[in-house]
């Protein structure tokens, strides 16, 4: 095993950096943390600690003072937490001149594999001149697990699927400057761009591929999400309810769950199940990143809980995976999912919200600097009755909310669809928003 550590080690040091597209995550500055990178399977966890690694050299530290290093190898089966202190001590022999002189990084990938490297990676935090960065399958590396093996020490940077504006500049076509800028000829184009990427959502591998491939692609995902991270990890008793559970959120996105109706439904097709296995089962499918779910936004603790919960895929790319609507709803949803999932990319808290009248809100987004901000998506509001919908309840939640200073109407149009909204109300363009740097 340790002339197999020296190989890994030395393969790398001389092997090329690979050319990838460049990712919009901010790496916290904080400083003698362990950055763990975390995020579903395939949404580029690996790529992007590449990109940190070439990030630090072109700012001119040592090629030699970057390792990368992958545990995920047959031939590395067997290792335990002890022999982790080959890597360190092979690679330093291997770079005389860099111990306890200049910082290293190191890069462990799939490390989780290795059981006890929690204690190896604290150690070396607090014993050797190193940063760390952590990164693994969801299967073993859950945010509980970091909180509770690094005993503080470790720093979650989220990693999700392509953006937009990282799906455009990965097929080379991410505009310059602002959109109030952009001809019109580039607007157009963007809009074309845009309603592409809601149907192939921004998994990096399902790029450019047919639409029969990346339907293959994407469910493969999901069946490795479910069985290794799920069914195989927790030993879950009723795989048949946790299918179906999966099956039902992943076709109705941002849609409202609730446990208890989903338990009756499951009953009445002969699958009796506990609340508590199903509300289990949940949780499990939101550590894998599979899912989201987030709640109504309330003071009361009792009205969060008695409200039922909206559910968003990990990429709209998904959608028309499980689309159990024949494709009719599936622009408006998979527009609402792009949205969500980018306020959390952008760090924000997302809720959603019920007025006293019954009438909702997509999201209430309470961005790192506390700021409380609105937003309510719709595809087309063309329609009066769809126009008179969305402005009421977006009204009444501003005069229920008064800490509230600003509320975003977010359409497909790239042109204001009105000639002027209500005070208080912001139209943009869903492209727009979604490019503002």
């Amino acid at each position: 095993m340790k002339a197999i550590i020296r190989q890994k080690i030395s393969d790398f040091l001389t092997a090329p950096m690979p050319e990838l597209t460049r990712r919009d995550i901010r790496l916290p500055s904080i400083k003698n943390k362990v950055f763990a990178i975390i995020g579903m399977r395939r949404s580029g966890k690996t790529s992007f600690l590449f990109q940190c690694l070439s990030e630090r050299i072109r700012a001119g530290l040592q090629r030699n003072s970057q390792l990368y290093f992958n545990f995920e190898d047959e031939r590395l089966f067997g290792m335990k937490s002890q022999d982790l202190q080959y890597v360190l001590e092979d690679y330093y022999e291997m770079q005389p001149g860099l111990r306890d002189k200049k910082k290293v990084t190191f890069y462990f990938d799939e490390i989780q594999l290795v059981s006890g490297w929690e204690t190896f990676v604290r150690r070396i935090i607090d014993t050797e001149k190193v940063d760390v960065f952590i990164s693994g399958s969801s299967a073993k590396l859950l945010s509980r697990e970091i909180a509770t093996g690094m005993r503080g020490r470790a720093i979650e940077v989220p990693v999700y699927p392509f953006s937009f504006r990282e799906a455009l500049r990965h097929s080379g076509h991410e505009p310059d400057g602002a959109w109030g800028t952009m001809p019109k000829s580039v607007r157009s184009d963007l809009q074309n761009y845009f309603n592409s990427y809601l149907v192939a959502g921004g998994f990096p591998e399902a790029q450019g591929v047919s639409d029969a491939d990346r339907a293959t692609l994407l469910r493969t995902y999901v069946d490795v999400a479910v069985l290794r991270d799920v069914i195989e990890r927790n030993g879950v008793s009723n795989p048949l309810a946790l299918r179906w559970m999966q099956r039902h959120l992943l076709s109705n996105p941002a849609s409202s769950f609730s446990v208890h109706k989903f338990s009756d439904n499951l009953k009445s097709q002969g699958i009796p199940v506990a609340k508590d296995t199903l509300h289990a089962y949940l949780s499990f499918l939101e550590d894998t990143f599979l899912l989201n779910c987030i709640s109504v936004y309330s003071g009361s603790e009792r009205r969060r809980m008695v409200n039922p919960r909206k559910a968003y895929p990990a990429d709209p790319g998904l959608i028309s995976v499980y689309d159990s609507t024949g494709g009719r709803s599936n622009t408006g949803h998979a527009l609402e999912t792009v949205v969500f999932i980018e306020l959390k990319r952008r760090g924000c808290e997302v809720l959603y919200v019920k007025t006293q009248s019954g009438y909702e809100v997509d999201f209430m987004a309470r961005t790192p600097k506390g700021e409380e901000i609105l937003m309510q998506v719709c595809s087309d509001i063309s329609g009066d009755l769809t126009y008179a919908r969305e402005i009421r309840a977006m009204k009444e939640a501003l005069s229920e909310y008064p800490s509230v200073k600003s509320a975003i109407l977010l359409t497909l149009d790239t042109i204001p669809p009105k000639t002027e909204f209500p005070a208080g109300i912001i139209w943009k363009s869903s492209i727009e928003w979604l490019l503002e740097e």
